[in-house]
């Protein structure tokens, strides 16, 4: 090699180690360990936190209002979606959906306000198994009847849970609403979704 390529390199070696090291050959400390700890801060004397020594009172036996579940003692939930077509439309597509009877049980309707009243069964409204279920997954074809209390043991007239469902119009579509209880109206309002095309 030629004696200018030396010249070049080495300089130019030395000077990327340098750039490399990020120039802290010029600092000989650093800010943290110059750190020190500082006193904690005080709350001022009007500003203290409230007691919360009656925030988990667990009450005594028996002093309830008059009702064991908690479930039965909760508040009517509301759900629902919006579907494309005109209320009388969605009204008959809702009521074909229902009447395959997996989701629950009609006990009323009202024609003229679009109203179903549905005693919805407990569990889950499709009981589907994976991709890699069904492929790996062994001989039995449903697994839910294995297990005691699983989604299939609770559609044969389990635990049932009213549901008001009403199509009502909505801009240019229809709105469907249910109403009752959590578990119910979820069960209902899923199963909808999925067999209608909703996301």
């Amino acid at each position: 090699m030629k004696k200018t390529s030396y010249a070049l390199v080495v300089p130019a070696l030395l000077l990327s180690v340098l750039v490399v090291s990020g120039c802290g050959a010029f600092r000989s400390t650093k800010q943290w360990e110059k750190a020190k700890q500082e006193a904690p801060l005080e709350i001022p004397p009007g500003l203290d936190t409230p007691s919360t020594s009656a925030a988990l009172v667990i009450p005594d036996a028996g002093s309830g209002s008059g009702t064991t579940a908690g479930a039965s003692a909760a508040a009517p939930v509301s759900d629902g979606f919006i579907l494309a077509d005109a209320p009388d439309a969605a009204y008959k597509r809702i009521g074909e959906v229902l009447s395959v009877g997996d989701v629950g049980s009609v006990t009323a309707h009202d024609d003229d306000t679009h109203t179903y009243q549905i005693a919805a069964t407990a569990g889950a409204p499709e009981a589907k198994r994976g991709f890699f279920k069904r492929m790996f997954g062994g001989g039995n074809k449903n697994p839910d009847e294995a297990i005691e209390g699983g989604p299939q043991a609770t559609q044969g007239g389990g635990n049932k849970h009213s549901v008001v469902l009403t199509v009502n119009p909505s801009g240019a579509g229809s709105e469907v609403r249910a109403q009752g209880d959590a578990s119910g109206v979820r069960r209902v309002i899923d199963a909808l979704k999925s067999r209608l095309g909703v996301k």
